[in-house]
């Protein structure tokens, strides 16, 4: 087994062994590595102390010397490298109360998380793998090196890391290890927001979103994201559909590509199927008014994980107008995409795509003749920079002010009531027209 370092990597680990410690790359890069992926990071592990590293290269950066990491640059480019460590008690279900510097390796694997992530290797002696991580990537599989209740008890974000890993990987995981998973979920109600949403990030914008089922079957989504559970429980007894809630929204996460903005919308946007849901005399489910409802219970739950605000509203404004079927006409179109903006109409049509892909087939090729319709319209729309917001108006505010207008809130509904008409036929965005129209008298514009 031979694994490609780059340079600067091998300039590290050829300085560290210069002086005579031991030097390996760890986790993560070796396991990506063996499976032909590429490393987002390449970490270091020695048996060189902190202060014995800082001594060895000119540039370094104290990022974690408490927990004995120091980031070491060489050739432009940035290295954590960590001396081998034994972890201290665990008294918040995620970080040590101290460390412990040791001189041995294995006992440094020993605290890892998952085996494959528990593998070092340098080109002197190649693979160092103690706790079958190797055997565990040819099953493909996660497992916990050890016993799962005390590595999930030391870290319990290890429990959410390792259904994300199964996803990013496409791996099943250990039964002993989603025992633990079940036991020790409620401890997750112990992590940061923050670590959450980062690694609930990383699962839905893997190559396998759906794995977000494991974790609901493995009782995670009840303590991180209990609506979930709400939506998987909903069913959805309508012509329509041909899956519960969740199980639309997991095949609809897979229909899109794995964008953030994406993918979180399609998580969320029938979040508030659950307290909308009717049945008819027929036993027909509707959903009436799910999509503000749910645009409402999306921000709740985003700012909860404390995501940026800039996501806050594109996925809000993506989830209240996800069910609006206009044809593809061109008035509907740019009262649409007034609505949802051009930045987001092209995300906006592949929403629409991926829900129709996870309903049933009912209807199903004239549904996306019609999406497909819309894009095309929408394209044209914006290629030819047709009027559909403010900005595109043929005058502004102070083009009215210098006209004789008042300051005021009346400046801001004429403008509004300008722009309805150039929705609905673009020919009056002209200023003469809109001039006439909007600098009649205040009795005139009122009636408009």
């Amino acid at each position: 087994m031979k694994i490609r370092i780059p340079a600067t990597v091998r300039m590290v680990l050829d300085s560290l062994h210069a002086k005579g410690y031991e030097a390996y790359i760890v986790g993560g890069c070796v396991r990506d590595s063996i499976l032909g992926r590429r490393p987002e990071d390449w970490d270091i592990t020695t048996s060189a102390l902190p202060e014995q590293v800082k001594r060895i290269f000119v540039k370094t950066v104290d990022t974690g010397i408490e927990h004995g990491t120091v980031t070491v640059l060489v050739g432009g480019r940035a290295h954590e490298v960590t001396t081998y460590r034994i972890d201290g008690t665990y008294k918040d279900s995620r970080h040590p109360e101290n460390v412990t510097f040791t001189a041995s390796l294995p006992e440094d694997l020993k605290r890892r998380d998952f085996t494959i992530n528990a593998m070092a290797y340098n080109e002197e002696e190649g693979l160092i793998d103690l706790y079958g991580g190797m055997d565990d990537l040819q099953r493909r599989c996660i497992r916990c090196v050890g016993n799962p209740e005390e590595r999930f008890s030391e870290d319990a974000l290890r429990i959410l890391r390792a259904v994300r890993f199964s996803a990013q990987l496409n791996f099943g995981i250990d039964p002993e290890t989603i025992a633990g998973i079940v036991k020790l979920a409620p401890n997750l109600a112990k992590i940061s927001a923050e670590r959450i949403c980062a690694e609930l990030t990383k699962l839905i914008t893997s190559d396998h979103p759906e794995y977000l089922k494991v974790a609901y079957q493995a009782g995670i989504t009840r303590i991180i994201l209990p609506e979930f559970d709400e939506m998987m429980r909903t069913p959805q007894n309508n012509p329509h559909h041909m899956y519960s809630v969740g199980e639309h929204t997991l095949v609809s996460m897979a229909e899109v590509k794995n964008d953030r903005i994406l993918r979180f919308t399609m998580l969320l946007h029938d979040v508030g199927k659950p307290a909308c849901r009717t049945t008819d005399a027929n036993g027909i489910d509707h959903f009436k008014g799910h999509g503000e409802k749910g645009a409402a219970m999306a921000v709740k739950i985003m700012r909860r994980l404390k995501m940026d605000n800039d996501t806050i509203r594109q996925v809000r404004t993506l989830i209240i107008y996800h069910d609006w079927r206009v044809k593809p006409d061109e008035k509907q179109v740019r009262h649409l995409i007034n609505k949802v903006g051009k930045d987001l109409f092209p995300l906006f049509i592949r929403v629409q795509d991926a829900d129709t892909m996870a309903q049933s087939e009912w209807k199903r090729e004239e549904k996306l003749r019609r999406v497909i319709g819309v894009a095309q319209v929408g394209e044209r729309i914006i290629s030819e920079n047709q009027c559909v917001d403010l900005k595109g108006l043929a005058i502004n505010g102070r083009d009215l002010i210098n006209a004789g207008i008042p300051k005021g809130p009346e400046i801001g509904v004429c403008l509004q009531k300008a722009l309805e008409l150039v929705l609905d036929d673009p020919e009056k965005n002209n200023r003469e027209f809109l001039f006439g129209f909007c600098t009649g008298s205040s009795e005139e514009r009122s009636n408009r």
